[in-house]
């Protein structure tokens, strides 16, 4: 059994855990990086980040590296087509975001994110294949350690654990977060390519029904990222198979089979690699508004700390906002310390806490209600309020959840890592 000291672990190699030992990488602190898979988990389809997504990235250093893969669009439409009534609204949203004709938002594909990120570390920063089994705390006059211990019977001691290992956390439940709940969603979403090209453009696609909704957003003149949500299928059905041409066939034949054409199409373009199915889980808002989301050494960030649905596109983009201020509180906290100094730790964590919570838990409750308005049934109050309401009045407006602005990383003075450390 080996038994190794960090200044800082990271659980999980995600969106979360990888942008947060970059943004510690830019103030100086190195980070080892925990992740259970044998690989970088760089499977999957793609996300939207819009431009909180993106000032996070150019507070971590790396957005001009995506931006080459996926330039700005200059007047990006929306079309949201009525299923029962075949009605098509369009919402254009053109100079919403920068106020200088970019929207900046844009489908990336989740492997590049991920190679990005991950392009960002030290060599030997991620080990992979290690699974916790148990975290304990000991206990040291005036400071704390966290003991990992991992499946293969090491043991690590971490001066600061931070849990970014997404919605069934371990380190989340270390600190006693209630566990998230299932939503009675389920959402399935894959990539469809066109060799010889598509013909979206700008444009994103979005059908809504009883309880169900798609949507189609191109990545590039190539790729379409595409998903489908509806309520949870019952047992013995084909999506939880788990195969993905069983879950494609199903999409097509059985969950929107009366969709038009140019989804179905996209559906049958599907690279079968990136197809997955997931129910749709979140974390009650009022457990991340006033639960204990950290305890001494010890914090989360990411779908470890506040899970929510994807109605708004803002988990993965939530988690690089988290990176970027746990990246500030530890840096601002070693520039006034001198270094990294164990028992002020507890408090830069919890400032980070404070900081975040309640931008997380507006974040829960707007994305829960949007699926809710959107997919809530066939009354004609709930239609009128999503039709009427909801996309000629409110769609605007929660854009402005996608315009905050988490601020920038704090220059570190210092040239050596070994200086930083105490």
């Amino acid at each position: 059994m080996e038994e190794v000291v960090e200044d800082v672990v990271i659980v999980g190699a995600g969106i979360a855990g990888l942008a947060t030992a970059v943004a510690l990488k830019r103030v100086g602190v190195k980070a080892l990086v925990l992740e259970k898979s044998n690989g970088l988990r760089a499977t999957g389809a793609a996300l939207i980040l819009s431009r909180n997504a993106w000032l996070a990235l150019d507070a971590l250093g790396v957005s001009q590296k995506l931006n080459s893969m996926y330039p700005f669009i200059k007047e990006f439409r929306a079309y949201i087509t009525n299923l029962e009534s075949g009605a098509i609204q369009e919402i254009s949203a053109a100079k919403r975001a920068s106020g200088n004709g970019e929207t900046r938002a844009r489908a990336v594909h989740r492997k590049a994110l991920l190679e990005t990120l991950a392009g960002e570390l030290p060599t030997n920063s991620i080990r992979f294949s290690s699974k916790l089994t148990k975290i304990e705390t000991e206990s040291h006059l005036s400071s704390s350690i966290a003991v990992i211990h991992l499946e293969d019977e090491n043991v690590i001691k971490a001066k600061i654990l931070i849990g970014c290992d997404g919605v069934h956390s371990m380190v989340a439940r270390s600190l006693g977060i209630i566990a998230a709940i299932d939503s009675g969603r389920s959402s399935v979403r894959g990539l469809a390519v066109f060799p010889q090209g598509h013909c979206l453009k700008d444009e994103m696609h979005q059908f809504v029904g009883t309880r169900r909704r798609a949507g189609l957003v191109p990545v590039n003149d190539k790729e379409i990222y595409w998903y489908f949500t509806c309520s949870s299928p019952s047992k013995g059905t084909g999506l939880l198979s788990g195969d993905p041409k069983v879950i494609q066939r199903e999409v097509i034949e059985k969950y929107a089979k009366d969709f038009p054409e140019i989804y179905l199409d996209a559906v049958k373009h599907t690279d079968l690699s990136t197809l997955t199915w997931a129910p749709l889980m979140f974390r009650y808002p009022w457990n991340v508004a006033f639960g204990k989301l950290s305890k001494q050494n010890i914090t989360v960030a990411g779908d470890a700390m506040h899970p929510m649905t994807p109605d708004l596109g803002q988990g993965g983009c939530a988690a690089l906002e988290d990176a970027v201020v746990l990246g500030r509180h530890i840096g601002t906290s070693i520039q006034q310390n001198g270094g990294l100094v164990q028992p002020q730790m507890a408090k830069a964590l919890a400032d980070y806490v404070e900081e975040r919570r309640w931008r997380a838990t507006w974040l829960i409750i707007g994305s829960y209600l949007t699926g809710w308005v959107q997919e809530g049934g066939s009354l004609w109050g709930l239609k009128f309020l999503r039709d009427i309401i909801f996309y000629g009045l409110l769609f605007r407006k929660i854009g402005t959840l996608m315009q905050y602005d988490c601020g920038n990383l704090p220059i570190f003075p210092i040239s050596t890592e070994s200086d930083k450390m105490k």
